[in-house]
């Protein structure tokens, strides 16, 4: 089961997919914006928020999974947007239904192998489940232990939820997503040629999108051109949102 959040109606359907460790009230600011021209459904991935755990968790299950939700939908031909493992999730899901994708963004990554870069945060999840805090200040501190960073602590803490005895754990499939971590890293299993016009976007501080990805990214997305924005990292839709918002938005209605 795929969870989903819609904004706005009767209007060209745009799906948004989230980054590891993300959900879809991530792109709600952002989302309710892009309801003026849209229908726009943030997802849940599989093993994160409300929607239902995936093992294996490899890029052809999720696109799958994604792929059953728009058939539920009787969504034919979509505007797909992801960001970081959901830009993953968003390539693989248009290599292999290519004719239900009318236009293509990719947030801050690119089609290739990345290093492992999240272990410690891993640890840090695994003892906020295991210890089950009392309050998010607790949860923060356990956290804290792991990963020095407070807004990426306070990100990866909007997984919190409440338990039926008052403590607190996380709304992620956590085994699952540390099990597969090296899948989540791989590259997606992409076709190459696809015509699917695509615009990749690079946080211009950020690693994840490299001048020696463009010939693997190219061989897979000829039809595709790159936005850099400036003095951003790899969460560059939280970081200059409304930049964002009108790249995407004059992209898809061009």
């Amino acid at each position: 089961m795929i969870h989903t959040k819609q904004y706005g109606e009767n209007l060209p359907p745009l799906v948004v997919i989230h980054g590891l460790f993300g959900n879809a009230d991530n792109w709600h600011s952002i989302a309710q914006k892009w309801a003026e021209n849209f229908t726009v459904y943030c997802l849940d991935l599989p093993n994160h928020g409300r929607s239902s755990e995936l093992a294996p968790t490899t890029y052809p299950a999720l696109a799958n999974a994604i792929n059953e939700w728009l058939e539920e939908k009787h969504l034919s031909s979509i505007y797909l947007l992801g960001h970081s493992m959901g830009g993953k999730v968003a390539m693989q899901l248009t290599s292999d239904h290519p004719e239900k994708i009318k236009k293509l963004i990719v947030a801050d990554i690119a089609p290739v192998d990345y290093l492992p870069s999240h272990t410690e945060i891993f640890k840090g999840l695994k003892v906020i489940n295991q210890k089950q805090p009392a309050s998010r200040k607790e949860a923060d501190q356990l956290l804290s232990d792991y990963e020095p960073n407070m807004g990426v602590r306070q990100f990866l803490l909007k997984n919190l939820q409440r338990n039926e005895n008052g403590t607190n754990s996380l709304a992620l499939g956590l085994d699952n997503l540390i099990a597969d971590y090296d899948a989540i890293l791989s590259a997606p299993i992409l076709k190459d040629n696809l015509s699917v016009e695509t615009l990749f976007i690079k946080g211009e501080n950020s690693p994840y999108i490299l001048p020696e990805h463009q010939q693997q990214t190219l061989k897979h997305f000829p039809n595709a051109s790159v936005k850099v924005i400036p003095e951003t990292g790899h969460w560059l839709h939280a970081e200059k949102p409304t930049t964002f918002t009108s790249l995407v938005r004059r992209f898809l209605t061009a």
